[in-house]
């Protein structure tokens, strides 16, 4: 599934940086798959932030992790691990941004044990792909999760973004990761947001200066052609 984005939009880019694409291949030995958020507070049918399209995206987000894993990539399985409270805790977010109804069961939801907290169980995770819990939106910025110390032991210079939400943690997370100087690339189809709105919004955000913005079809292409070049 393609994205249409608005011709003035594309036209910018071209402007910016006289093409559309950033990335024209990927090593897969140096490409890490990000999945952020596939969780059940996210995915299960009513719970407390559901977004019902995350659930269309996960056969695309498991071929992607095939795809790499065949070619020696690193699948990272992301979890936002959140709390108002303790040596962890993240008071500007559930203080300003989360009001009192809310406050206890997203706690409660985020906390390691929840059956919420647990990654959804239709994605295919194996024993050697990595699982790291994030204190914030990005698990790029300081303190928030081991995520770069682990890319960087492996040699990783480029990085895979799917899950949920599109506008908020895969969005930071592209951002974090460009300025950390590894490339992004985010998947259009193997993303999703609360609204088509909020989607559109955040991918155009990331296209526009902090990463590129593929398809599933096509990132798969990009890995085996990468594959081949060994």
């Amino acid at each position: 599934m393609s994205v249409a984005f608005p011709s003035w939009f594309i036209e910018n880019i071209l402007a910016r940086r006289g093409r559309q694409h950033v990335f024209d291949a990927l090593e897969p030995r140096r490409t890490a798959l990000l999945v952020v958020d596939m969780q059940n507070a996210w995915l299960q049918p009513g719970a407390p932030w559901e977004v019902q399209t995350a659930r269309a995206i996960v056969p695309n987000v498991n071929r992607l992790a095939r795809a790499l894993r065949e070619h020696g990539g690193v699948v990272a399985w992301l979890q936002a691990t959140n709390t108002s409270a303790g040596p962890d805790a993240w008071p500007m977010f559930f203080d300003h941004f989360t009001s009192a109804a809310n406050r206890e069961a997203g706690e409660n939801a985020l906390a390691p044990g929840s059956p919420f907290h647990a990654l959804y169980a239709e994605l295919e995770v194996l024993p050697q792909d990595p699982c790291v819990r994030k204190r914030r939106f990005s698990p790029f910025i300081a303190g928030s999760s081991n995520l770069e110390a682990l890319l960087r032991d492996r040699a990783i210079d480029t990085v895979i973004i799917t899950g949920t939400r599109t506008n908020v943690c895969c969005e930071t997370t592209a951002r974090d990761a460009m300025m950390l100087d590894f490339k992004a690339v985010m998947v259009s189809d193997a993303t999703a947001a609360a609204s088509e709105l909020e989607q559109m919004a955040g991918l155009m955000t990331v296209f526009q200066v902090f990463g590129d913005v593929r398809t599933t079809d096509e990132v798969v292409a990009l890995i085996e052609q990468g594959a081949a070049v060994r």
